[in-house]
């Protein structure tokens, strides 16, 4: 078993007084050559954005982006006419593919939005962009919620790689084994809150770690606990 700690505070980190955003990997101004990506897991941003703020039009080509917020409402826009707004509770992806132009923004002008920022390299490029945003429903307690696979599924979003994600909420004490969807790839595990245990190494919030070269592993919750599990290919 291979595995990388990535610790909240040594994240790179951003704030432009309407955004405050903490990058796990490269992006923006936060160059770190050891942080590329994790497989194709290309970007991990924990963003907070202020009350009516956002990102105005901008392109995205051959990307799967997720965006799944925690606290608050994300407005989203794009140039084949979508519009939605995507809650808490709430996971959006797009597949950038050919080109995909959008804006999003806090929906409220009162309260702030925090959300999670994902993007993964594709499996295929210059496919045609899509949009789905879907509510995560019937999140089962200490167990891993499938939330997006690489299949069509009415009750999961899906995007054009060969990855799982899993919301999982944990009771403390309790423990679950975790096996990967396919032997090639890794797995991923961002704390949303709380503090789990993963094998013998303790992770904390917004601490991320990477695994591969494993057949199952143990993840027990010393906290009550929320963590987001990404399954994806160890090579793009």
């Amino acid at each position: 078993m291979k595995t990388i700690l990535h610790l909240a505070d040594s994240r790179g980190h951003e704030n432009h007084d309407w955004l405050d955003t903490h990058y796990t990997f490269s992006f923006s101004n936060y160059n770190n050559p050891k942080r590329m990506h994790f497989g194709t897991l290309r970007v991990l941003n924990d963003e907070v954005i202020a009350p009516g703020k956002g990102f105005g039009m901008h392109s995205h080509q051959n990307m799967e982006i997720v965006s799944i917020p925690l606290e608050g409402e994300l407005e989203h826009k794009d140039n084949m006419g979508n519009l939605s707004i995507v809650k808490s509770g709430d996971i959006q992806v797009m597949s950038a593919g050919a080109g995909l132009v959008h804006s999003e923004r806090n929906n409220s002008k009162d309260e702030p939005l925090s959300l999670l920022q994902i993007w993964l390299f594709p499996t295929k490029k210059q496919v045609s962009p899509r949009h789905d945003h879907q509510v995560i429903e019937n999140h089962k307690i200490n167990t891993f919620n499938p939330i997006l696979t690489p299949y069509k599924d009415d009750s999961k979003v899906w995007i054009c790689q060969n990855a799982w994600f899993y919301w999982s909420e944990f009771d403390e004490g309790i423990s679950q084994t975790y096996r990967t969807n396919l032997p090639e790839n890794g797995l991923y595990i961002f704390v949303v809150e709380g503090s789990v245990k993963v094998e013998n190494q303790v992770l904390d919030r917004r601490d991320g770690y990477g695994i591969w070269d494993f057949e199952k592993i143990n993840i027990t919750a010393t906290k009550n606990s929320k963590i987001l599990l990404m399954d994806v290919p160890m090579t793009l």
